[in-house]
C-alpha cells in the first residue's frame, strides 16, 4: 500500500514538473515558431501553431542587415570578462567570510545582497556622467566593470555557501604542511569547490549575456551586445514580429545551447552541499 502511494506520488510530481516546465519553455518555443513564419502569419488571428508555411526569409533578412557575428562576439567578451573577473574578486573574498569570519559577516554579505534591490535607473546618471568623462562609454571595460559590479553579490554568496561545506580541518592540515595562503586558495580550496564554482560561472554567464537595462543605456555601436541586436528590431514604424522572433532566436540560441550541455553541472553545483 505504501509502495503504491509513493508511485502515485512520483507520477504527480512528474506530471507537475512537465507542466511547470512547458508553461517556462512555451514563450521561447513561440518565439522560435513566429521566426519561420511570415508577417502576416506573425500576426494572424487566431494564431497557427505549427501548420503554416514555415520560411527561413526572417533570418535571411537579419543577417543582411545586421551583423549578427559583430553582436556575438561582444556578448561573449561582456559576459566571460564579467564572469572571470568577477570569480578571481569573489573566491578570496568568500573564502575570508566562510573560513575567518568576523561577528559582522552576515552583515556584509546582507549588505552585499542589498544592493541588488536598488533601482538600477536610480544610478545610471551617475555612471553615464563618469564613464563620459573618463572616455570610456561605449567600451568593453565599462560594461565588464558593471555587470561585474551587479553580479559580484550573488558570485559571493553562492561561493561563501560552497566554502561553507567545505571542512576547515582539510585547511588546517594544508597550513600545517606549509602551504601558504595563496596555495591553500589554489591548489586546497579550489578543487574542491569546482561544481560550486563551475554552477556559479554558468549562472553569472547566463546573468550577464540576458543583462539588458545596463548594456542598452551604457552602449551605442562598438560594444553592443545581443540585447542591442534584439531591441534594433523595434523601429518607430511598429514591431516586426516575425523578424523581431528571428532576431531573438539568434540572441538566445548561444546560451540555450549552453545551458544544455551544462544542465548536469549546473544542477550538482547548485545542489552541492544540500544532502548529506
Amino acid at each position: 500500500m505504501a509502495r503504491a502511494v509513493t508511485n502515485r506520488r512520483k507520477a504527480i510530481t512528474t506530471a507537475a514538473a512537465w507542466i511547470v516546465g512547458l508553461l517556462i519553455f512555451f514563450p521561447i518555443l513561440w518565439t522560435i515558431l513566429t521566426s519561420f513564419k511570415t508577417e502576416a502569419e506573425a500576426i494572424a488571428d487566431p494564431p497557427s501553431f505549427l501548420f503554416f508555411n514555415w520560411t527561413l526569409e526572417n533570418y535571411a533578412v537579419v543577417q543582411e542587415r545586421s551583423n549578427y557575428l559583430r553582436f556575438l562576439w561582444n556578448s561573449v567578451v561582456l559576459s566571460v570578462g564579467s564572469t572571470i573577473v568577477g570569480i578571481i574578486i569573489a573566491v578570496p573574498a568568500a573564502w575570508s567570510m566562510a573560513f575567518v569570519p568576523g561577528r559582522r559577516t552576515k552583515d556584509v554579505l546582507l549588505w552585499m545582497l542589498s544592493t541588488k534591490m536598488l533601482p538600477a535607473v536610480g544610478v545610471l546618471f551617475p555612471i553615464v556622467l563618469i564613464a563620459r568623462t573618463l572616455g570610456i562609454f561605449d567600451s568593453y571595460i565599462l560594461l565588464i566593470t558593471v555587470l561585474t559590479l551587479i553580479n559580484l553579490p550573488i558570485i559571493v554568496w553562492m561561493l561563501y555557501t560552497y566554502f561553507r561545506e567545505i571542512p576547515g580541518e582539510i585547511l588546517e592540515a594544508a597550513r600545517m604542511d606549509g602551504a601558504s595562503l595563496r596555495e591553500e586558495i589554489l591548489y586546497v580550496l579550489t578543487p574542491m569547490a569546482v561544481p560550486g564554482i563551475a554552477s556559479t560561472v554558468l549562472l553569472n554567464i547566463i546573468l550577464a549575456w540576458n543583462e539588458a537595462f545596463w548594456t542598452l543605456n551604457l552602449t551605442t555601436v562598438k560594444a553592443a551586445p545581443l540585447t542591442a541586436f534584439i531591441a534594433s528590431y523595434s523601429s518607430p514604424e511598429g514591431l516586426f514580429y516575425a523578424k523581431l522572433s528571428a532576431a531573438s532566436t539568434m540572441a538566445i540560441a548561444p546560451i540555450l545551447i549552453l545551458g544544455w550541455f551544462s544542465q548536469k553541472q549546473l544542477v550538482r553545483g547548485l545542489t552541492f552541499g544540500a544532502v548529506k
